[in-house]
């Protein structure tokens, strides 16, 4: 069965929302009276769902990270830093690349050639 949804609790939920719109293409809807904004991935994959956190829950602590394919890392990280949002150092990994920010409620992102790298699976 296929992982579709992820779900993440944010401080800011609108502030979340425009980040992921901005950065990463998703397109936020959301119905009347709901608490939930979803994030609805506009080139395939998991739709995220915004949902306002806990008093008490303290960004960041989360134990998942948001994996984003891009094929060409360097390209996406340099438009992002033209829009504000910066990734740490480029590393090199086997046979693909990867970097590493914080969303606005400091849970971590990447984003990874991983899945068009030549000959694995």
């Amino acid at each position: 069965m296929p992982l579709n949804r992820l779900v993440i609790y944010a401080g800011n939920v609108e502030e979340t929302a425009r980040f992921y719109e901005k950065h990463f293409g998703f397109k936020a809807t959301s119905l009347p009276g709901d608490r939930i904004i979803e994030l609805v991935a506009q080139d395939g994959g998991a739709n995220i769902m915004l949902h306002q956190a806990a008093k008490g829950q303290r960004g960041g602590q989360s134990t998942v990270k948001l994996v984003f394919d891009v094929e060409d890392v360097e390209a996406f990280c340099s438009r992002c830093a033209e829009n504000g949002l910066e990734f740490g150092a480029i590393h090199k990994a086997d046979g693909y690349l990867f970097a590493n920010a914080k969303d606005p409620c400091q849970n971590s992102i990447s984003v990874s050639s991983r899945a068009f790298r030549k000959g694995c699976g």
